[in-house]
């Protein structure tokens, strides 16, 4: 068996969350209050955290199978941006180690469009199934990911190993 560590930067996921929201807004023309109803501000951050702690949790039920430690995301009154979401992992000994950082990539991006997608149900209900959808492609991914196995190598008869 083979065991990887991931960590999903908190603070990251946020600034990515309110790029995303930022632009939808800016590019919602036609609405002039859209910017404003859209964008994910630091003081929409207590309830972006709740969104936070769900990801966590369904992130963790799905691999769940595969973990060997992952670190807590407790109920809190306020924003603790420092409480990033750390996993490992035990995969089987073929899984190609060089996908670990491709993983990481797409469990970000699960994280982000999970957030926006439960964001968008009170502030843009129109794309709010799109990001749902998006985060569940990125976390299936992330299991295929993990599934896929090396193509074993074949030693020449007569080679040296």
């Amino acid at each position: 068996m083979i065991t990887i560590s991931i960590t999903v930067k908190k603070i990251s996921v946020y600034d990515e969350v309110a790029k995303t929201t930022a632009y939808t807004g800016k590019k919602a023309e036609d609405d002039g209050s859209a910017y404003r109803r859209i964008f994910a501000t630091d003081s929409d951050r207590n309830m972006l955290e709740r969104f936070w702690r769900e990801a966590c949790s369904f992130a963790t039920s799905e691999l769940k199978r595969f973990i060997v430690s992952v670190n807590e995301q407790p109920e809190s009154h306020g924003v603790d941006l420092d409480r990033d979401y750390e996993l490992t992992l035990e995969v089987s000994s073929a899984y190609d180690e060089n996908l670990t950082d491709s993983i990481a990539g797409s469990l970000f991006s699960y994280f982000v469009s999970s957030i926006v997608s439960k964001w968008y149900k009170f502030a843009n209900k129109e794309e709010a199934a799109d990001y749902a959808t998006m985060a569940g492609t990125m976390l299936n991914d992330v299991m295929q990911k993990i599934f896929y196995r090396k193509k074993p190598t074949r030693v020449k008869p007569g080679a040296t190993t």
